[in-house]
């Protein structure tokens, strides 16, 4: 099985968000198990020079956009044992930022295009297109109209997923007209309309061959009105191609056992991470407590995460004895709550906006408690991240969370952590409170947390099912058959 990954970002290469978790981990995963999966993603200026000075150039050739003739470089190297793939063209990917630019359009058409047309300059002819969000939409849509009938591209198979279906790629009508050298048909029943605008993940929902997404509740969500951001009636029409996967964590990547940031190395051993908490309390200057439950949190600071619902409770938060730590970057307003916060209750909160991956590791391992109140999360790496570094997870019931999140049954003594369902803030306070309640009994902690070390969220599980998708597609091919000759 050859399968080619077309993502706008990848680790190690360069990321912002977790698509490029995802982009870079699971290939790894694939190739485990047989599969020769590659990597291509646009050469963007800000990749780390010490990689992208392995890459070596494979072919260059014009593409075609609309009216205008473009220049392309196909570049590969070999990176971490995954074959990477770069697009190159400086005016477009040259830049220090990898989106949010008012040509972002036409940066990403470009590279739509440009990864189809890869393929007839490339060593590599894979039988199935993996592509991710909406910056590669459009390449199913030109696999099955535009590049239909060539020959290098005609029994191509194409597998889309939805890492978010909020962020769609939606642009005016004239530009995308323009981009794609389309008339009004490209706007018929069959196209990619969207209310008077232009939707590139259309082109993936519409003409991929089969469709994912990053949880099996998630799936089910997004086929309803109030997640399916104005999709949900054609994602119901498309049920049938529809599967939800869970995404997975690289458990070497992410393993506190050979963690460099961390202070103390463990695996079960909640003696063990708690000096991590300790070491935690002193770099952040929180009151230096083992008994204080502390709560961590890294995330971007937006709507969707639920910090509505954190402003409106945080006060009775924090009346409780329960210590809090904040890293992440987002709306001004949630900063100011957080600041705030910091500067009233010095030494019971703590707060660090922008991103510092050492930091995040730290307070995954040094917290006991994860808070993940989310509007929705279509998978959410965050919660598997601390289930890892054995914080227990406190989220809401929705997406990713639902499926990997069990709420603790005192009953039974099952469960991975606490949960709620109604988004609600008085909903997540009681939750918050039952959880600072059962963290005073140490034998439930324990119990609570083995629980959660019991999970296995690697990749492994994530790519059989990915393969079985991949295999539905392509035809199976023997490996030696038996010929036989007659004379």
């Amino acid at each position: 099985m050859k399968v080619l990954f077309a993502a706008s970002e990848a680790v190690p290469l360069v990321k912002t968000g977790g698509l490029a978790d995802v982009a870079g981990a699971l290939p790894k995963a694939l190739l485990a198990k047989g599969a020769d999966v590659r990597v291509i993603l646009p050469k963007y200026g800000s990749i780390p020079a010490e990689l992208a000075e392995r890459f070596e150039t494979v072919s260059t050739f014009s593409v075609r956009m609309g009216w205008r003739d473009l220049y392309c470089g196909l570049l590969k190297a070999e990176i971490d044992g995954i074959v990477y793939y770069a697009i190159d063209n400086e005016s477009y990917f040259k830049r220090s930022g990898l989106y949010g630019y008012d040509d972002d359009a036409e940066r990403f058409v470009f590279f739509c295009y440009a990864v189809v047309e890869s393929l007839f300059h490339s060593d590599f002819h894979p039988d199935v297109i993996h592509c991710h969000d909406w910056q590669t939409g459009l390449i199913p849509f030109l696999l099955k109209t535009r590049y239909r009938y060539e020959p290098g591209t005609r029994d191509m198979k194409s597998v889309y997923t939805i890492h978010n279906l909020r962020y769609q790629g939606v642009f005016g009508r004239e530009l995308l007209k323009d981009l794609l050298g389309s008339g009004d048909e490209l706007f018929g029943t069959e196209g990619i309309d969207f209310y008077g605008a232009g939707n590139c993940m259309l082109g993936g929902l519409r003409y991929a061959d089969k469709l994912t997404t990053v949880s099996p509740t998630y799936a089910n969500e997004i086929q309803t009105e109030y997640y399916g951001e104005k999709l949900d009636g054609l994602l119901r029409w498309r049920t049938g191609d529809l599967s939800g996967i869970v995404n997975g964590i690289d458990t070497e990547l992410f393993d506190p056992m050979n963690d460099p940031a961390l202070s103390t190395p463990y695996r079960g051993s909640l003696p063990r991470k708690r000096k991590n908490k300790l070491a935690l309390q002193r770099e952040l200057g929180l009151t230096e407590s083992e008994e204080t439950p502390l709560i961590g949190i890294v995330s971007r600071l937006v709507d969707q995460k639920g910090f509505d619902l954190i402003a409106a409770v945080l006060e009775e938060i924090l009346s409780e004895d329960v210590q809090l730590v904040i890293l992440g970057s987002g709306d001004w307003n949630y900063e100011q709550m957080f600041r705030k916060a910091e500067q009233r209750r010095s030494g019971q909160v703590s707060t660090w906006f922008g991103f510092n991956d050492g930091l995040a590791r730290r307070i995954y391992a040094g917290s006991d408690m994860y808070l993940m109140p989310s509007q929705f999360e279509p998978c959410g790496l965050s919660q598997l991240l601390a289930l890892r570094y054995r914080s227990v997870p406190i989220v809401r019931e929705t997406g990713g969370l639902r499926d990997t999140v069990q709420p603790y049954n005192e009953f039974t003594g099952e469960g991975n952590g606490f949960s709620f369902a109604n988004y609600n803030a008085h909903d997540l306070l009681y939750t918050v409170q039952r959880a600072i309640r059962f963290y005073r009994d140490q034998e439930t902690w324990q119990r609570i947390v083995a629980n959660g070390a019991k999970e296995d969220f690697g990749w492994n599980r994530s790519a059989k099912a990915y393969l079985a998708l991949y295999g539905s597609l392509v035809p199976q091919r023997e490996e030696n058959p038996s010929w036989h000759v007659i004379s």
